[in-house]
């Protein structure tokens, strides 16, 4: 056993693992563009983007040399009471993108904290105005992060089991396809006539952790529309499919109904640091300006608006609005297609879904979220030098946008020698 997993197991706690039984640790030591390298000198391709967030390749210079230059002019200042140059430019680009509706930026520092924010927004929203709504909506088996206002939202029972008796009180409805939409809506107004709805928080398009599913556009359209009339406030976590990866700069953006409030990390900073955003409307914003102080809202983080996260960001931000990226988007997702219609006859294959630069196919098996056949798949993927983590049945490529033509090309024949092994 190489000797930094040796330490490494001496002393950490990894996420999402069971130490009792899970194998140990892949050693890293160095990660470039599309691929990392391990302590015995072999390649991956990082086919997740390492979690959806290394879109524009690991090591990429021109955010390195952002944030080096940053943090030789102003390493770091708390934001209450203060504010600086990168937070505002940041500030400028991101609503310069965003829906028309959004107004106003919250700085946190990571995903699951900036939808804590948003739920604690939608709360106080109506708390300030003399109303006591006490009831989140939610899609099933969504995941929003895990922290408690987060978690309570999360559909997800793999991660919220130990805690349900702690959490928000949230009505969970499906997610809507082509032939629900009708059913749902009247469910909703069930929802809203019994409840004291605040908010929806909802992921658009794609539930993520779910297994990459996607759901209809205009039937989400139409459940935002039926819960404005309700007047509860919609909260779109766009963690996950911010940032071209949806093919539109935000899942939002294929919508006609706006949400109020959008939670934005990961490709927020390619990965290079931890930050995230909570973007909201100037209606959520102005019920938050009073005489008295305490309807302000008082919730911060040390890190919020760090100028070398910010600086990455606006580097970021730069790339994603370049010709080559785009052009490697609409060339990820046409290689996408292709790849689908190869494999989705195979006799083991269930479903293949695209959308922008996310490919899912569904094996025709059934197990568990972390299962042994999950955790087989996995290794089996390792052993061809690619990372890809499947989420229960479902096995998803979500590449950096940098990634070349060939490096996609393996990662594609991977699933197809695996698919003939499991």
């Amino acid at each position: 056993m190489p000797d930094l997993v040796i330490r490494d197991k001496k002393y950490l706690w990894h996420p999402l693992t069971q130490h009792k039984t899970a194998a140990p640790p892949l050693a890293i030591v160095k990660a470039k563009g599309a691929r990392i390298w391990d302590d015995r000198g072999k390649s991956y391709i990082d086919g997740i983007a390492s979690w959806y967030s290394a879109m524009y390749g690991h090591g990429n210079e021109h955010i390195i040399a952002a944030m080096h230059q940053q943090m030789q002019q102003l390493d770091f200042v708390m934001f209450s009471g203060f504010t600086h140059g990168p937070a505002v430019e940041l500030s400028e680009k991101l609503l310069a993108i965003l829906p028309d509706n959004q107004r106003r930026i919250f700085f946190n520092d990571n995903g699951s904290t900036a939808v804590e924010a948003a739920i604690k927004m939608a709360l106080q929203f109506f708390f300030n105005k003399g109303e006591k709504r006490d009831t989140l909506i939610a899609f099933e088996n969504g995941f929003h992060g895990d922290t408690f206002g987060a978690m309570s939202a999360s559909g997800l029972s793999s991660y919220n089991g130990p805690f349900e008796d702690f959490l928000l009180k949230v009505v969970r409805i499906p997610t809507p396809k082509a032939d629900n939409s009708e059913a749902l809506l009247r469910e909703v107004e069930g929802i809203c006539k019994e409840h004291a709805v605040a908010a929806f928080v909802f992921e658009p398009l794609v539930q993520g952790a779910a297994g990459m599913k996607f759901h209809s556009a205009q039937g989400l359209d139409a459940l935002l529309e039926c819960l404005h009339k309700h007047d509860v406030l919609c909260i779109a976590d766009e963690i996950m499919t911010g940032f071209g990866k949806t093919g539109r700069n935000f899942a939002s953006d294929h919508l006609v109904q706006k949400p109020d409030i959008i939670c934005l990390s990961k490709a927020l900073t390619a990965g290079m640091f931890p930050l995230s955003i909570t973007s909201a409307t100037e209606e959520v914003f102005a019920a938050f300006l009073s005489d008295n102080v305490a309807k302000g809202f008082f919730h911060a983080h040390t890190y919020s608006a760090h100028p070398i996260g910010c600086a990455a960001a606006i580097a970021a931000m730069d790339l994603l609005a370049s010709e080559s990226i785009t052009q490697n988007i609409g060339c990820i997702g046409r290689s996408h297609q292709g790849f689908k219609s190869k494999i989705e006859q195979h006799q083991k294959v269930r479903e293949v879904r695209t959308m922008g630069v996310i490919l899912a196919l569904d094996l025709e098996v059934t197990t568990d979220r972390y299962g042994s056949l999950r955790d087989r798949l996995y290794q089996l993927f390792l052993d061809r030098g690619v990372v890809l983590r499947p989420l229960g049945n479902t096995i998803y490529v979500l590449p950096p946008y940098i990634i070349t033509e060939q490096d996609l090309a393996l990662v594609y024949k991977a699933i197809e020698e695996v698919l003939e092994i499991v």
